[in-house]
């Protein structure tokens, strides 16, 4: 059964900046926080993103990303005096 979610004390700018969002989506403020809302609870924490991940094997070291980070930046500001 679906369930009623109060927020109380919203700030006046942080409610026309919804207002604003929702109105650009076509959507009313309580629909584009539904909306919201279901994708938030979708989503995984933060530390269960990080556990996932982590248990994931990767043939790329971490120097190599790095070189290859500097490769494409070229030298950096302070190198070049």
């Amino acid at each position: 059964m679906p369930k009623t979610v109060q927020i109380r004390d919203i700030d006046d700018e942080v409610y026309a900046a919804l207002a604003r969002r929702a109105s650009g989506d076509g959507l009313s403020v309580p629909e584009l926080l539904r909306r919201e809302a279901t994708r938030l609870a979708s989503r995984p924490t933060v530390g269960e993103w990080l556990r996932a991940t982590a248990r994931r094997p990767s043939q790329i070291a971490s120097d190599d990303v790095l070189a290859d980070l500097d490769e494409w930046r070229g030298e950096w500001p302070s190198a070049r005096r």
